[in-house]
């Protein structure tokens, strides 16, 4: 029996991300614990007065290694998730990312030294570079227009979620003895993958990419299980219905699916404004603030439970700060809602290198309690500022770019090329997640407080490109945001410029009402794969 209800296909779909966040944590947790810094320990250990070591750990540059490795596997997993999805569905892909996870963390949790951890850092980071990419494509071919930024907006949500719940998880592991403490919460990261997996049992495929595979009728069965609450002939299914056909006939007589189509110059333009959502996701800082914010919070003076503690604040605030974006962002739309959370991240980051260039200064040589990315120290009132502005800047983030940089790029582009598309685009994402893991540790080494004047100026540029180029796509179906870029030719269209397109968020309310209220039933036929097959594919 599937289930039928888009919440609920939605909440379990997005387990994939939860993975993503289990990782981010455990790690950011782990990191600063005696166990694991003496485990991997590549320094000279220090007994101190009361007998305890202690351990400067990895090199900030093999920690980077470490961190980033798992980036590393997810740019990879995320290309390969197109040709994964585009053969054997959605749904399926998402399953097999699930296995993939189960392989990676049995690996990180058995560790016996470094190369072994990023071995199974890499495995990890393929499954969620599969499942990163093709849940937003999943939930965003099966939610009606007016809920689709909600609904994949979740996939944020539960990466929040699970960097809240792996991080308490983590924190309360450290205080076990020996290794176990770190090997006990990697083991259990096993659990989410494991539920997604038998969750996904009981969910539909993607009518688009059904009616891709000429399976009309359970195209049809799923738009009625999810869209028409059982009724074959409600008018809204019917509508839809007949654009998911309309879209698959136009895309059989133009152009055949490859990842150059994407580069082709109908299709350039999208690709650009999808990729540059992922990477500018990135270059905000952050994924930094959550992998290294124990480097950041000890450098502003916190130490023992008490750093522990407040580095988890700022996690409560990002899972609770995703809800107004989760409600509102279609009723806000995509561009505006980009634009302010640019906007203030920049305002945050740049108060932060102020603070830092004008109240601290250089750490003891080999950096705060003996780490060497622990380069810089702030203390009294502007060490309280710097924690303010890293927790205003984790909300921003997250009512802003962390859901909309999920929701929005599986909206740019048509069914033939879309899994392939949000691959690309997903890619890009773990590659600059790749960069900023290994980069950011030495970069506390070398240039300190201008790390945050770095990813202010970033955020400056996201601000201004974002305003130029990246239309409004909030409220349309997936078949009309195709008539954004392109008109019924096909031919490349030169318009709108993207900051005079409108949300049409009411309009979608307005029509998907109307559908609801019309007392008319419409009879419906499918068409034979034969007769979708007649329309011949230009040579």
């Amino acid at each position: 029996m599937l289930i039928g209800n888009l919440y609920v296909i939605a909440a379990i779909a997005v387990f994939g991300g939860g993975l993503f966040g289990f990782d981010i944590s455990s790690m950011s947790a782990i990191i600063g614990t005696e166990a694991y810094l003496c485990y991997f320990n590549q320094g000279k250990v220090k007994i101190l007065e009361d007998g305890s070591r202690q351990c400067p750990g990895p090199h900030a540059d093999v920690q980077g290694g470490i961190t980033a490795s798992m980036a590393g596997g997810s740019w990879l997993g995320a290309l390969v998730s197109g040709f994964v999805s585009d053969i054997w569905g959605r749904k399926t892909s998402i399953q097999i990312g699930s296995v993939i996870w189960c392989i990676g963390s049995i690996l990180v949790c058995a560790s016996q030294n470094i190369p072994m951890l990023i071995v199974g850092r890499i495995i990890n980071g393929f499954s969620v570079g599969i499942c990163s990419a093709q849940v937003p494509v999943y939930i965003s071919e099966i939610a009606p227009p007016t809920k689709r930024g909600r609904l994949v907006g979740l996939q944020q949500w539960a990466i929040t979620w699970g960097i809240l719940i792996m991080f308490y998880v983590s924190y309360g592991c450290s205080f076990i003895k020996g290794t176990a403490a770190f090997r006990l919460p990697w083991g259990l990261q096993m659990i989410p993958a494991i539920m997604l997996f038998i969750g996904l049992v009981f969910l539909p495929e993607s009518p688009r990419w059904l009616a891709r595979k000429d399976r009309w009728e359970d195209c049809h069965a799923v738009l009625t299980l999810v869209h028409g609450k059982g009724d074959p002939n409600s008018p809204f299914v019917h509508r839809e219905y007949e654009e998911i056909k309309s879209m698959c006939e136009f895309e059989r007589r133009n152009a055949d699916v490859s990842y150059i189509e994407l580069f082709k110059p109908n299709m350039i333009n999208r690709t650009h404004v999808g990729v540059f959502t992922q990477i500018w996701s990135q270059l905000t800082g952050m994924n930094v603030m959550m992998y290294y914010i124990m480097y950041v919070f000890a450098m502003a003076g916190l130490e023992g439970n008490n750093l522990l503690v407040s580095s988890s604040i700022q996690y409560v605030i990002n899972v609770f700060c995703t809800i107004p974006a989760l409600l509102w962002v279609d009723r806000w739309g995509r561009r505006p809602t980009l634009l302010l959370g640019a906007l203030g991240m920049l305002t945050w980051l740049y108060a932060n290198g102020g603070l830092m260039a004008s109240y601290g200064k250089a750490a003891p040589p080999g950096g705060l309690d003996g780490i060497e990315a622990q380069s810089w120290q702030i203390s009294g009132a502007p060490s309280k500022a710097v924690i303010a502005c890293t927790y205003l800047f984790v909300a921003t983030f997250a009512v802003s770019w962390g859901p909309v940089s999920w929701v929005y790029p599986p909206e740019l582009f048509p069914l033939r090329v879309r899994g392939k598309a949000i691959a690309l685009t997903t890619s890009s994402n773990w590659a600059f997640n790749f960069a900023l893991g290994y980069f950011v540790p030495p970069a506390f080494v070398n240039i300190t407080w201008k790390v945050y004047i770095l990813f202010g100026v970033f955020c400056t540029a996201m601000f201004i490109h974002v305003f130029l180029l990246f239309p409004e796509t909030s409220g349309k179906t997936l078949e009309e945001v195709e008539e954004i870029f392109t008109d019924p030719a096909g031919i490349k269209y030169i318009g709108t410029p993207a900051w005079k397109t409108k949300n049409e968020f009411s309009r979608g309310v307005q029509f998907e009402r109307a559908d609801l209220e019309d007392g008319k039933k419409l009879s419906f036929s499918a068409p034979s794969a034969q007769a979708v097959e007649s329309v011949e594919p230009k040579a």
